[in-house]
């Protein structure tokens, strides 16, 4: 096995010490150039390619790296623009500071246990996952790693990255109920990443795990009182499609004069199973989002739907996860949100 040069060895052939070495691999000033040139030029014959960035992290107590935990599998994530667009928030910041974003998926792609207990973070950012009882917060708190929480999960010391959920909804609940809708059903997205989907019942709810699945549903009752919901088993469009066939295909007295769904992409397959059954967006049916993301193959269709600021959701959470580093604490932020009326939601029919 080819052993790795060390800076002593460089120190040596070089003849320096090796605290004078170690000065011109740090970058001081304090080395003449000359000896600069000769330590470069021993170590380039050793084979020597600076100090282990490993071992200088122990020494430093830190490893440079930000863990991201999201709820689903990245497959999910990175089909969803508003997931995409929070970790490039979190991404723009962590590089200003010269520091890595470690991944970590949930579903199968989660590492184990054992696993998290010895992946080397500085700090951890649960992204898209709001999980209360998610193992990997035991695990993280049991070795003191600082963690910000993006909607969720609430755990003691984490730093809490918020929007106005339930407000947002309850505006455009609001909205629809001020152009005469009453008959009005929710998409919503996972209570449970168990693959389930269907009519979410009072136990089902009762077990909700996100935060911002249930700060969503609670905004539309606010304003209509218990509405029928259907839950999606993931974020995507082919699942708002599939909801929305089995909320729309039915007879017209029984069918919701407007779906609300709990994001953007879950719309954006409900206003495809709404063409596929000829129903006209909004004269027969409104259809209404929320994220406020970039949906550009709907074309000239412009979906009402709530605008979260996702991101500076993104950058807000990875500024609280350097403070932390840091050793400072930072309050925990709320984010307003807006409604933005589109071409997707009109008076109900009569």
């Amino acid at each position: 096995m080819t052993t790795r040069p060390t800076l002593a060895a460089v120190a040596a052939h070089a003849g320096v010490s090796p605290s004078t070495a170690s000065l011109v691999f740090s970058g001081s000033s304090r080395v003449t150039p000359a000896t600069r040139e000769r330590v470069l030029t021993a170590a380039a014959a050793l084979g020597y390619a600076g100090p282990d960035p490993l071992a200088a992290s122990l020494r430093r107590g830190r490893s440079g790296v930000i863990g991201a935990f999201v709820g689903e599998r990245l497959l999910y994530a990175f089909r969803d623009p508003v997931a995409v667009q929070m970790l490039d928030g979190i991404t723009e910041v962590l590089g200003g500071h010269g520091v890595g974003l470690l991944l970590l998926a949930g579903d199968t792609g989660r590492p184990s246990a054992d696993q998290i207990a010895r992946i080397p973070l500085d700090a951890a950012i649960f992204a898209t996952c709001g999980l209360e009882d998610d193992p990997a917060l035991d695990h993280l708190r049991a070795r003191g790693v600082p963690i910000v929480a993006v909607e969720g999960p609430i755990v003691p010391g984490a730093v809490l990255v918020d929007i106005d959920d339930r407000g947002g909804t309850r505006t455009l609940a609001r909205h629809l109920h001020d152009l005469g809708h009453r008959r009005v059903e929710v998409i919503a997205m996972p209570l449970r990443l168990d693959g389930t989907r269907g009519p979410v019942t009072a136990a089902r709810r009762s077990r909700a795990h996100y935060r911002d699945v249930r700060h969503r549903l609670e905004g539309v009752e606010d304003v209509f009182g218990r509405v029928p919901a259907f839950e999606t088993a993931s974020n995507a469009v082919a699942e708002g499609a599939a909801a929305g066939r089995a909320l729309l295909d039915v007879p017209a007295h029984r069918r919701p004069t407007a779906v609300i769904a709990q994001s953007d992409v879950l719309a954006a397959g409900v206003l495809e199973a709404a063409a596929e059954l000829g129903l006209r967006v909004p004269e027969d049916v409104s259809v209404a989002g929320f994220d406020g993301a970039d949906l550009h193959w709907l074309g000239e269709t412009r979906l009402t739907t709530v605008v979260q600021p996702t991101d500076k959701k993104g950058r807000a959470a990875a500024q609280a996860a350097m403070d932390l580093v840091a050793g400072a604490h930072p309050p925990d932020v709320t984010l307003p949100v807006s409604l933005r009326i589109g071409t997707t939601s009109g008076p109900a029919p009569s």
